[in-house]
């Protein structure tokens, strides 16, 4: 043994480390008590106060959801799923793994103190864990209102220490918890700018430097005036004509007589018009989402004017697969989804209920009314045998599966039809339920998919409903389902590279 070791001298070991760290918390705590905070003394018990069971939180989502912009209840949802984890992680592991005891209220004023205090253990902090997940859950998705939140989310964790109920270091555990739950979240559903579709094929398009050329014709009940604002800053020489739902398909001709590029904003059955406007005529197409859900949109990529302005001023577009129907005569086009079944069903209510109380309450009343009514399965004839359907869903490209979201195509032009059916039976609620549950496999005996590029059905009831983009008709007899293969042209932002 070497004679310059002293052994009445203690090593510092765990114990030490974990004196020592938790003394240097302590002094932090009792600094924090003694420091006047101007102005605090108003406002950080009550935002305390607010913030307890995540009510705070839960409001802050309704305000970003009554906002009515997609961007915005995406990101409401996203801060409540990762607020949701943080507290199921810290109620049911932190809190019980470290048992720590509250801080002493001695040092804390009185004017500062709860008036009903917690009694769980103080490691770690819940509020600070849950303003962390929403703020950040919100920031993955949206940065602008995460820069709005981090203020709060920053005053809500910090009110927790002045208010004299968690040491400094619960209120960073608990705030770097629920960043880890946010970040999580994101990993089980990835944000939209993280699974961007890709950009190609390449085509070529008329780069317009302010717009010149670009005639946008904009349905004026789809809501999206303050983008068709924004566009016009950003392209000067671009003409907007707006105009009522029943006049769109007239405009959108008259508009492609004189167009060099023809631009559309509205929600996705407006989209499919212009769609089908640019497809006879051979124009470029330029879509500002402006309706409710806009799926074409914004799975090319396009969630606002300053985006699609940047593809227009550098002509940056790419070739798009289109669907088309027929049926006794009658041809349409869709960019998106096709369907029979309970779904058209339900489409029609909705927008019967949707004037009046809403476009989700209206969808939530539409699906119980249509499964209520719904007795029978919807009988075709599809691969030479006849065969009972509850849904038929055909979507233009490939829909994939992401985390538990629900799906979204990666490739807008692959040539392919996705075709899924639920099979038909007695209880159509039970069974779609089930086919619901079921999607991520790729067998079940609820529902069965395939990829094709053609699809006949033949032997359909004559009046059956069809939903197309969020529009209805009704075909009969044979049904026929074909791709246009790289039909369309359309503007899209490319990725910006880093």
């Amino acid at each position: 043994m070497s004679p310059d070791v002293d052994l009445t001298v203690p090593l510092p070991g765990r114990h030490a480390l974990r004196a020592r760290l938790l003394g240097l918390d302590s002094r932090l705590f009792r600094m924090a008590a003694d420091r006047h905070w101007p102005g605090a003394e108003p406002v950080l018990p009550r935002l305390s106060r607010s913030a307890n069971h995540g009510l705070l939180w839960f409001a802050t989502a309704a305000a970003l959801t009554a906002s009515r912009t997609p961007h915005a209840r995406r990101a409401a949802a996203r801060g409540l799923a990762s607020l949701s984890l943080a507290s199921l992680t810290i109620n049911t592991l932190g809190k019980r793994s470290v048992r720590r005891p509250r801080p002493a209220l001695d040092p804390v004023p009185r004017v500062r103190q709860l008036k009903r205090q917690p009694i769980t253990t103080s490691f770690p902090s819940g509020h600070a864990a849950s303003a962390a997940a929403f703020a950040t859950g919100v920031a993955l998705e949206s940065p602008a209102w995460g820069a709005a939140l981090a203020p709060v989310a920053f005053s809500v964790a910090m009110s927790r220490v002045y208010t004299g109920v968690h040491f400094p270091s619960d209120v960073l555990a608990g705030a770097g918890l629920g960043a880890i739950a946010a970040f999580a979240v994101r990993g089980l559903v990835p944000t939209r700018a993280g699974i961007g579709p890709r950009a190609r094929p390449r085509a070529v398009a008329p780069a317009a430097a302010d717009g010149e050329g670009l005639i946008v014709v904009m349905n004026q009940r789809a809501g999206g005036a303050d983008r068709v604002r924004a566009l016009r800053v950003e392209l000067p020489g671009a003409e907007v004509v707006a105009c009522e739902p029943d006049d769109v398909e007239t405009e959108l001709a008259k508009a492609a007589t004189r167009a060099r590029i023809l631009g559309v904003c509205g929600g996705d059955g407006t989209v499919n018009t212009a769609a089908a406007t640019a497809l006879r005529q051979g124009l470029p197409l330029a879509v500002l989402p402006g309706g409710t859900l806009n799926h074409f949109a914004h799975d090319l990529g396009i969630v606002d004017a300053r985006g699609l302005a940047r593809a227009v001023r550098r002509g940056a577009a790419v070739h798009v697969d289109v669907g088309r129907f027929s049926s006794r005569g009658r041809e349409g086009v869709f960019l998106n989804t096709l369907s029979l079944g309970v779904y058209p069903e339900l489409v029609r209510e909705r927008e019967h209920w949707s004037h009046r109380i809403g476009a989700w309450p209206a969808g939530v009343l539409g699906a119980l009314r249509v499964l209520r009514a719904h007795r029978h399965p919807l009988k075709v004839e599809l691969g030479g045998a006849k065969r009972p359907l509850w849904l038929l869903f055909v979507g233009n490209c490939v829909y994939h599966q992401l985390g538990f979201s629900p799906g979204r195509r990666l490739d807008l032009a692959d040539g392919l039809l996705d075709v899924r059916l639920v099979h038909g039976g007695r209880r159509p609620a039970l069974e779609l339920l089930a086919a619901a549950l079921a999607a991520p496999l790729s067998r079940s005996p609820a529902h069965a998919s395939v990829r094709v590029d053609r699809l006949r059905l033949a032997g359909v009831t004559p009046g059956t409903l069809l939903a197309y983009d969020g529009e209805v008709t009704d075909v009969g007899g044979e049904l026929t389902l074909e791709k246009l293969p790289r039909a369309l042209t359309v503007y899209r932002p490319l990725p910006r590279i880093r």
